[in-house]
């Protein structure tokens, strides 16, 4: 791969891809180009001098098709996908299932199809079993029955893997899978409806605090940046607390006119899980880009059995877990909340614990680097200064 090899990034403008945009960014590579639906407004095409946004749906065959004839990429990052936290898991899972399944068939096909060097394909530790061991393996992939919650996401992803390992031993294509652990970093969702526990977290604590110091000018920017339920800075102060207190984020009269504050969290605070610095994650799958193909994966995994391929997927993590309760009080601390948190246990908590075995990406030649104290500090810091644009 060279530094002006066209190289289409998939999903560009979420957490993923933009962290993976950055850092080929940052190591010199020049002719990027990404595709959005949304969430990038204005004109059809924005050019930068390295990178290109084309509107492009990907879940739209024919779209696709004609966006591969007509760009021809030598690479593929396909981080596009629809995500989301336990509760738009297991409440949208129609659109979850078919969403991501028609992405993959599309980019992953039209890869084979338009003869792209090398396709890494990113999908989520979600792929295995509720009760997979721990640390999970790769090889335990496909032994018992995935989480409910998040099921539709997990067999949509898992087609992706097998989609890859198929059309590499058919068709002699590169195609690298990798799983990585739960991410956060800039450019994360922060709806509260639909965003992971780390963000959701930060968010709902930040806000907490913001109403311990009576601080409604910070309430109002930061539901101005991010509307909860099309209720912003502009509502009325009542409104504004009925929607907080939905999300769990509380205010108590305890006497005259002091108020305490809590958080309420769904679930024990008992999971564990472990999570990774997105930029981290992006550098990992540039090093797999540039230094490692389908055969050197192949050569690594063990339980690859004679005339069968299984399991050549990456697990991408820090094998460092932490439950929800402790990562709840690390944030807590973090952003200087003096409230209460809650635990409502009536609420699901999903497999108690998830931690990957990192070992082969290890032996592959990369491991992580930032610390999750760190991550978080960063991570707080962009939320504020992303609400305090205007």
């Amino acid at each position: 791969m060279t530094k002006n090899s066209k190289i289409f990034v998939a999903g560009g403008t979420g957490l993923v891809g933009s962290a993976i945009i950055k850092n080929l960014l940052d190591k010199g590579y020049t002719n990027i180009i990404s595709n959005y639906r949304t969430r990038i407004p204005n004109n059809s095409t924005l050019k930068t001098n390295s990178i290109r946004y084309e509107k492009l749906d990907l879940i739209d065959s024919l779209a696709t098709e004609e966006f591969f004839k007509k760009e021809q990429p030598e690479y593929v990052i396909l981080a596009a996908a629809k995500v989301g936290g336990i509760v738009a898991n297991n409440t949208y899972r129609a659109d979850f299932i078919y969403e991501n399944l028609a992405i993959q068939n599309n980019v992953i096909h039209q890869s084979y199809v338009h003869k792209v060097k090398k396709l890494l394909f990113l999908g989520s530790t979600c792929i295995y079993p509720k009760n997979a061991p721990q640390p999970m393996p790769e090889n335990c992939l496909l032994t018992s029955p995935l989480e409910y919650t998040n099921e539709p996401y997990a067999i949509a992803k898992i087609a992706g893997i097998k989609m890859c390992e198929s059309y590499n031993i058919q068709y002699g294509t590169n195609f690298i899978s990798v799983m990585p652990t739960n991410l956060y970093g800039p450019n994360d969702n922060f709806d509260l409806e639909k965003s992971h526990v780390l963000p959701a977290l930060i968010r709902k604590i930040h806000l907490g605090k913001c109403l311990e110091e009576n601080n409604s000018n910070a309430i109002k920017e930061d539901l101005n940046k991010n509307p909860i339920e099309n209720v912003d800075g502009n509502k009325s102060q009542e409104e504004i607390l009925n929607i907080l207190e939905k999300y769990g984020i509380k205010q108590f009269k305890i006497q005259n006119s002091k108020f305490k504050i809590s958080i309420e969290i769904w679930g024990s605070g008992l999971p564990r899980r472990e999570f990774l610095w997105s930029e981290d994650m992006a550098d990992a799958c540039v090093f797999l880009l540039e230094n490692r193909d389908f055969q050197d994966v192949i050569k690594r995994d063990n339980s690859t059995l004679k005339n069968e391929v299984r399991n050549t997927h990456i697990n991408i993590g820090t094998g460092k877990d932490i439950s929800i309760k402790e990562l709840a009080e690390l944030i807590k601390d973090i952003i200087g909340f003096k409230g209460e948190l809650t635990f409502n246990t009536d609420k699901p908590d999903g497999t108690m614990v998830k931690l990957t075995d990192p070992s082969k990406l290890h032996s592959l030649g990369w491991k992580h680097k930032v610390g999750l104290e760190n991550g978080i500090k960063s991570m707080y810091n962009w939320y504020l200064k992303e609400i305090s644009l205007k």
